[in-house]
């Protein structure tokens, strides 16, 4: 498994690890029932701080993607390729190296993305999820 992060990129550390991981699991590189590093070692490896892979592992976990069991580790999910593809089809690609940073705010991005994997763990559909952000502006 091989991520990389651009400390100077136009998305946080976190999002692109989360970016990343859903691209591996997508592209079968990241199998049902793999092992994904510790916290702690892949922060290492990564070279920054312990939380920012604690949060995208628990973005990854509000969406299906991975499951963490203490003393087991995390692991990629049975269903997660679906839960992937789903996940990245409601993100924007990250841009090109060299271009501008993505035009909404990123408090709009993370707001949008902590609803959805609420929303998706609450069993709705993008449907349903569309409408009650209609109903609610």
């Amino acid at each position: 498994m091989i991520i990389e992060v651009e400390p100077r990129g136009p998305l946080p550390p976190y999002e692109q690890i989360r970016r990343q991981i859903l691209a591996l699991v997508v592209s079968g590189e990241l199998a049902p029932g793999a092992r994904l590093p510790t916290i702690r070692q892949l922060s290492g490896d990564l070279n920054v701080a312990p939380n920012t892979v604690a949060r995208a592992f628990r973005e990854l976990e509000a969406v299906g993607v991975l499951s963490s069991r203490r003393r087991h580790g995390t692991s990629v999910t049975d269903d997660a390729r679906e839960h992937a593809r789903a996940a990245l089809s409601g993100a924007a690609p990250p841009p090109a190296a060299g271009t501008a940073p993505p035009t909404r705010p990123p408090d709009l991005e993370e707001a949008a993305r902590a609803f959805t994997a609420h929303a998706h763990g609450l069993g709705h559909g993008l449907d349903e999820a569309l409408e009650a952000v209609r109903r609610s502006w």
